[in-house]
């Protein structure tokens, strides 16, 4: 049996631009992409935390330490600039691998700087 695993977590990042004429995506940060194991032009299924939107979209790589998150294209209509987003990516794997399987969480701050990161586990609430 293939289960679909939380594979990656960007965690309260905040939307730095929104830009409705572009082709489409989410620009972010390469350093975040790194810490989160996102690859360019992967599937990312993004949460609105301001909102409630939830949308699907790819990843695309923004400048290494600007901060940026960008929401492009119709995914543009789903999140204003000061939003906060959760992004996450998903992978399928094997029920015997996901019992090991352990994914890369990252945390920011409001200025989307990392604060820390975690493989598998939760922060506590």
């Amino acid at each position: 049996m293939k289960l679909n695993m939380l594979k990656s977590k960007i965690h309260r990042v905040t939307v730095t631009h929104a830009e409705l004429d572009y082709e489409g995506s989410c620009a972010i940060d390469q350093t975040l992409m790194e810490k989160a194991n996102i690859l360019p032009f992967e599937q990312l299924h993004i949460y609105n935390v301001a909102n409630g939107e939830r949308f699907t979209t790819y990843a695309i790589t923004a400048p290494r330490g600007s901060g940026t998150i960008g929401v492009n294209g119709a995914a543009a209509h789903k999140a204003s600039t000061g939003d906060l987003l959760i992004i996450c990516t998903y992978a399928e794997m094997e029920a015997t691998e996901a019992e090991h399987f352990n994914p890369a969480l990252v945390y920011v701050d409001q200025h989307n700087t990392i604060t820390h990161t975690s493989h598998g586990h939760l922060a506590a609430i």
